[in-house]
């Protein structure tokens, strides 16, 4: 995306609360928009400093009616994870400020640096980058913090999931019921809570060298079992790039070290239960996959591809 006057894409109130938090001597003299998310609008914010060097920023700002309802939480969550995440060493952004009840800018936002590189979401070089986010979520789960973050929640249920039109109807009642057994024991870990390609970045995709620079979007931050993590992650790995390589990420995780759930029924519950969770809004998670390039991820691909990826962890308790 080009750069382009912040002016004409940054709301002039927003522009002003983030011009308070800015060096003596720097400005704003530059904006791009970011693209992929999809409850909040980015905007990369290119500052000028004093000695003429060029640094960046990014703001966060809930503006979808839908959102709004929950931006207040949302920010503030995100905010207090940024702070438990200042000097642990993981490639998180740094927070810089903070306005979750919109009483500066036009909407809630949330001010924070810039990570490097780019989310790489194409089927090249995942050989490469798959083994790298395995070993940079177990990095993130052998985190320890003075603090601790909230429990981790689920709101799909046995009765609200939503079956899909093509899905296999014996596998997807079997697998329903797998997720009206209580959620097994596990030792509890911080959880990034959405761990997946559109939150990883990386320097150099496909190539020998490469490396991830950065891990974004902490609004879910929580305490709760490693297996969830790895589920949520597996899932996405299906959809975008098959089946398969959801797979292979829980085994790429056990090879860097990761502690999973000890029985294959343990780990099964964890996975199907996020897989379901996706069904209803599988669509709203594939749209910003189109926009980012991947117009092969039809809504007729990702529902097979759901179908499919739930039927072989139900046959294979993988």
């Amino acid at each position: 995306m080009a750069q382009q006057d912040a002016a004409t894409i940054v709301r002039p109130l927003t522009l002003d609360w983030v011009g308070r938090h800015l060096e003596v001597g720097e400005r704003v003299i530059g904006a791009e928009a970011l693209h992929g998310g999809i409850t909040a609008e980015m905007r990369k914010l290119i500052v000028g400093t004093r000695g003429g060097v060029v640094r960046h920023l990014v703001v966060r700002s809930f503006v979808e009616s839908f959102a709004l309802r929950y931006a207040g939480d949302w920010l503030h969550r995100e905010s207090r994870a940024l702070r438990m995440l200042a000097g642990t060493g993981l490639p998180a952004p740094g927070l810089i400020a903070v306005d979750s009840t919109a009483a500066y800018c036009e909407y809630p936002s949330l001010l924070m640096t810039h990570m490097p590189g780019r989310t790489v979401l194409v089927d090249e070089g995942l050989e490469t980058r798959v083994p790298l986010m395995a070993r940079q979520l177990v990095a993130i789960h052998a985190l320890r913090t003075i603090d601790r973050p909230r429990e981790y929640q689920t709101l799909t249920t046995a009765d609200t999931v939503v079956m899909l039109p093509r899905a296999n109807e014996e596998v997807w009642a079997a697998a329903i019921d797998v997720i009206r057994r209580p959620a097994p024991p596990f030792e509890g870990r911080i959880l990034h809570r959405d761990f997946q390609p559109g939150n990883v970045l990386f320097d150099v995709p496909g190539s020998a060298s490469t490396q991830i620079t950065g891990v974004v979007d902490w609004a879910g931050m929580a305490w709760g079992p490693a297996d969830f993590d790895v589920a949520h992650c597996s899932t996405n790995l299906a959809l975008l790039h098959g089946p398969e390589w959801g797979l292979r990420f829980a085994t790429e995780y056990d090879k860097a070290g990761g502690v999973l759930s000890e029985t294959a029924r343990e780990r099964q519950y964890w996975r199907v239960r996020d897989a379901l969770a996706c069904s209803g809004e599988l669509q709203l998670w594939a749209q910003p996959w189109r926009e980012a390039g991947r117009a092969d991820l039809t809504e007729r691909v990702v529902e097979d591809r759901l179908d499919t990826y739930i039927s072989i962890v139900m046959s294979a308790q993988a």
